[in-house]
């Protein structure tokens, strides 16, 4: 199993589901008024405000978490906020971005220094890493909201670039730079979707040893805990068998 997802399956696996949920929420509002803040608060207007809603709305954040988030923006008392990336490796050679939304550059630069330091990684410049990613967009739909020819159909239709469909369910990938339009059109057709995101697709997984996976999925779990840092991920593969042994740890 690679990266983002082995990461999202061991934290679920342990326990951590309610905790982070209310964390993720708290990293969705930030963005959502970050978005109203930088441009139109209305999202048909302001691709980046629509993208971070149907983000949300995905992930079942309360529609008054959203119209929160949005009246923060507008009141015009907010900090402000710029994007910043991250980017380094952990240990067996395993690419790390981390993506974050701070105030403060130094006070977020020396927390993600020190949980790479402390993990046994490297914190390299902005761009040391991301060539072995692809930047797209995903959004993802349960089994039942159609058939893979279905989908497949939709997709085509709504601009997307390839469609994988399994017992598991329908994943739709898309240029990032056209996710919300992507993700709005499939709503139109088959309804809310599962997840919508934009990530950093690896080009190819480095796979690791148990002991480097124990350092991998403990720095990301660290760098995802910071209020600063919205999104991790990592180049890494890691077979079943130590998948089973860090969920039962």
């Amino acid at each position: 199993m690679a990266g983002h997802s082995a990461f999202k399956n061991i934290m679920h696996k342990k326990g951590r589901k309610d905790a982070a949920r209310a964390k993720m929420f708290a990293k969705f509002a930030r963005e959502i008024t970050v978005a109203a803040k930088s441009g139109m608060p209305d999202p048909a207007m302001n691709p980046r405000l629509r993208l971070a809603i149907q983000t949300a709305r995905a992930e079942n954040m309360p529609k008054d978490n959203i119209d929160r988030a949005i009246k923060k923006a507008l009141g015009g008392d907010t900090e402000a906020y710029e994007t910043v990336r991250y980017e380094g490796y952990a240990p067996g050679g395993v690419a790390v971005i981390a993506e974050a939304l701070t105030d403060n550059r130094n006070r977020t630069g020396g927390a993600v220094r020190a949980v790479f330091t402390k993990y046994g990684g490297n914190l390299g410049a902005t761009g040391s890493v991301s060539h072995m990613f692809t930047h797209v967009g995903e959004i993802t739909y349960k089994v039942a909201a159609g058939s893979g020819d279905a989908v497949l159909e939709a997709a085509i239709e709504a601009g997307a670039d390839d469609v994988h469909s399994d017992a598991n369910g329908h994943l739709i990938v898309c240029a990032f730079d056209s996710l919300g339009t992507v993700a709005g059109a499939l709503e139109a057709k088959m309804g809310e979707a599962e997840s919508v995101r934009s990530v950093w697709k690896p080009n190819l997984t480095t796979a690791v040893d148990e002991e480097a996976a124990q350092s991998i999925v403990k720095m990301i779990a660290a760098l995802d805990d910071d209020d600063d840092v919205q999104n991790v991920y990592a180049n890494f593969e890691i077979s079943d068998e130590i998948m089973k042994k860090l969920t039962a740890a």
